[in-house]
């Protein structure tokens, strides 16, 4: 089955029409995309776009054999000039099955939000899934199988969505993920190429031509990933999105519950509300149990914490217990930790402070933190297979 792709972008393009930010700013060139429309084997026009005969000719393909053009979404954007010629676009009711003259059978798949999906089953049988901008299944059995070929969806507006495709088994380790629907809530380039990549997805610009069942390597999620950066500075969002696409996560927190502390409390309670509803929470610092057994993906945060658990536990912050065995206990600790990661079977997202850049601390104890913590930031990272900087919100890549 072959997939032409006339636009990628949300429904309003990117840039986005008379809008400031930096990334329609950026979005020139190759980066510029139109709403996204599917053509399928030159047969089936899935959304009709403004442009689209003129985008359908300069990717190297014609809207002359369309016998069906359906709609998606509802599509508020510019007036839309139909193509002569062109069957008139409608919609097929959820839960039903088109059949088309070309052998393609089209079923409708309910969403969570205005709009519908259609499954695509080709003559020889390879099937595709295509989601409207904002949408999310709704109407899938729990025990779907097999994985579709290619899933085309709003992966960066709807990550949840994919998740929940992956919980059910409608996407698979092989099945071609491809975000459409792009818009400017996320940069370009390379930032979008990460992002994806984190997420088992991938974008392909405007015009390109894919062929559903065709084997393409699938983005290699990495399996071990430390995320570290100053306060505030989005470390947290940053490894809360790299696991957003997963079935299940189990969110590591070893700061405590906050109790008898109102403002880290208030901290604890942010993180806890911009998790997905999903995942599920252990609070400890016991971390090594976790890193052995088999199970979802973990979300440590944070390693700091952790060190100041560990650090409690050994008396660290007394000079006298820190030279007459604390040190050592410490570094048994760090040991058995960075070996747990090392073995573990889990994907693993771990947050940490980066210190060390600043004003030195002014007390021994401050200055011991300080140093251990870097000392284990640099351990543990050895073991990951991807470490990342956040600098002002901006992820760097080190490793990976």
């Amino acid at each position: 089955m072959e997939l032409t792709l006339l636009g990628t972008g949300a429904p309003l393009g990117l840039p986005r029409p008379e809008c400031p930010c930096a990334v329609c700013a950026t979005a020139r060139g190759a980066q510029a995309r139109a709403a996204t429309a599917l053509l399928v084997d030159e047969s089936l026009l899935l959304d009709l776009t403004p442009g689209a005969a003129l985008a359908a000719a300069r990717a190297g393909r014609s809207l002359v054999g369309v016998r069906q053009v359906l709609l998606t979404h509802p599509h508020d954007g510019p007036a839309v000039e139909v193509p002569a010629g062109l069957p008139a676009a409608g919609r097929v009711p959820d839960g039903r099955e088109l059949t088309l003259i070309s052998g393609h059978r089209v079923r409708a798949v309910p969403m969570d939000s205005p709009g519908t999906g259609y499954e695509v089953t080709a003559p020889e049988g390879e099937r595709m899934l295509y989601l409207p901008p904002g949408g999310s299944p709704a109407g899938l059995p729990d025990d779907h199988r097999p994985p579709y070929d290619m899933v085309v969806m709003d992966v960066t507006g709807r990550p949840d969505a994919l998740a929940r495709l992956r919980a059910i088994g409608a996407v698979g380790a092989s099945t071609d993920v491809i975000a459409v629907h792009l818009d400017h809530d996320v940069p370009g380039g390379r930032e979008l190429d990460r992002r994806l990549a984190a997420a088992g997805a991938r974008p392909v610009a405007d015009g390109t031509t894919l062929y559903v069942g065709e084997y393409h390597a699938v983005p290699d999620v990495p399996r071990r990933t430390l995320v570290t950066g100053g306060a505030r500075s989005g470390k947290s969002v940053e490894a809360e999105r790299r696991l957003e696409t997963f079935p299940e996560v189990l969110y590591v927190a070893t700061g405590g519950t906050g109790e008898g502390d109102p403002e880290w409390a208030h901290r604890i309670a942010l993180h806890r509300d911009r998790r997905p509803g999903s995942w599920r929470t252990a609070e400890t610092c016991d971390l090594e149990p976790l890193l052995a057994g088999e199970g979802p993906a973990l979300l440590i945060d944070c390693l700091s914490l952790w060190l100041t658990d560990a650090m409690d536990r050994v008396g660290a912050w007394e000079d006298e217990r820190w030279e007459s065995g604390g040190r050592e206990a410490l570094r048994e600790r760090v040991v058995a930790l960075v070996a747990a990661v090392r073995a573990t079977p889990r994907t693993v997202v771990a947050v940490t402070n980066e210190v060390g850049s600043g004003v030195v601390p002014a007390t021994a104890a401050g200055r011991r933190f300080r140093d251990e913590l870097g000392r284990l930031n640099a351990t543990f990272g050895d073991e990951c297979e991807q470490v990342l900087l956040v600098v002002s919100g901006q992820a760097l890549v080190l490793r990976g």
